[in-house]
């Protein structure tokens, strides 16, 4: 009897524990139903918020620049401050140009050292190149690059151990010179009696020069920042 007293109390608590269980299981059902929809349509409206404010953005975006393309038509001060700005940029080297020039090529000497030839003679150094650079600017060049390296007033050439820097970069043989500029003047003055690519030429290192009707020349990519020089100020001269 009391064996199946307690069968009939654990049936009913399992009973009892089944039916809460069940009830609890459809609650939650219930209320997570209802929730997803809610949720969905809160993700739904908040999408749609963001979306009208980025579009209203594109479009105040696209008027602000339709307003600063007719301020520059329509202002001759902002069309000369822009012309300038222009004009700095490419002395200072910052945007890539094109034009007429010449190309120079320079490779080591392809010969055998003989006894007692210094070997330093045969080898392209640093000081050929720097050289050869002011030979050009002083024959006209207006743009100038070693290696696809912009020659600006801020650049180096210089000896590296076994390679030469140039804006801090390692370049290495064949060293390929590119001057934009009169072709006709700038072979000229290159190729003139005593000039240096003829002393290069004599000691064998393989110098070469060619008119081009076309050169692409990058931009200056080096490091322009001032820490110790500052603009000076603008004082008017005292009556």
């Amino acid at each position: 009897m009391r064996s199946k007293g307690a069968q009939f109390a654990i049936a009913a608590v399992c009973l009892i524990l089944g039916i809460m269980l069940a009830v609890q299981f459809k609650t939650t059902e219930s209320y997570q139903a209802n929730l997803v929809p809610a949720r969905v349509e809160d993700l739904t409206q908040e999408l749609s918020i963001v979306s009208q404010e980025r579009d209203a953005l594109v479009e105040e975006v696209l008027s602000l620049r339709e307003k600063l393309k007719n301020a520059r038509q329509n202002d001759p001060a902002m069309a000369d401050l822009e012309a300038d700005i222009q004009k700095a940029n490419l002395s200072a080297g910052l945007v890539p140009v094109q034009g007429p020039g010449v190309i120079i090529t320079l490779t080591d000497s392809a010969g055998e050292l003989q006894n007692g030839e210094n070997p330093n003679t045969s080898i392209v150094h640093d000081y050929d190149l720097l050289t050869l650079v002011n030979e050009l600017k002083a024959s006209g060049a207006e743009v100038i690059s070693v290696n696809g390296e912009r020659i600006t007033a801020r650049s180096e050439i210089r000896c590296a151990g076994t390679l030469i820097l140039v804006n801090w970069n390692k370049i290495g043989p064949p060293f390929v010179i590119q001057a934009i500029g009169n072709p006709d003047t700038l072979e000229s003055g290159m190729l003139i009696k005593g000039g240096y690519m003829g002393t290069l030429q004599v000691y064998g290192i393989q110098a070469s020069i060619e008119k081009a009707e076309k050169l692409d020349i990058p931009a200056y990519s080096g490091a322009m920042n001032f820490t110790y020089a500052v603009p000076m100020k603008y004082k008017e001269k005292a009556e």
